[in-house]
């Protein structure tokens, strides 16, 4: 979901044009929401890295991460939801979000190699 995200993001002239293209909010929406599920399941599993639980110590993308989530998989009266806007507002957090993204994918990598 994130690489379709950023293939479609590299293609728009403008910001205004990513906020009203619906397949660029979907890829966005669906990215974000897998994401935090792999935070969920990462801290229930009690997972351990050093780099991953260093961007873990963010509890507000965290919640704000959940929150966007909650308003992806469930529905919403309100298609401007405050769920959405919480994250939408928070610049930090898309580098937050693709920092993580990169760790984790690291990091399922060299579990997931055999002789590691």
């Amino acid at each position: 979901m994130r690489k379709h995200f950023f293939d479609l993001l590299a293609n728009k002239d403008n910001i205004d044009e990513v906020k009203y293209d619906i397949e660029t909010f979907m890829y966005m929406s669906l990215w974000y929401a897998l994401l935090y599920t792999v935070i969920e399941g990462w801290q229930e599993l009690k997972l351990n890295d050093a780099n991953i639980d260093s961007l873990l110590l963010e509890e507000e993308n965290i919640h704000s991460l959940k929150m966007y989530r909650n308003g992806a998989f469930h529905f919403q009266k309100d298609y401007d939801s405050r769920k959405f806007r919480e994250l939408d507002q928070n610049i930090e957090a898309a580098d937050w979000m693709t920092n993580l993204n990169r760790e984790f994918g690291r990091f399922f990598i060299q579990e997931l190699t055999p002789n590691n």
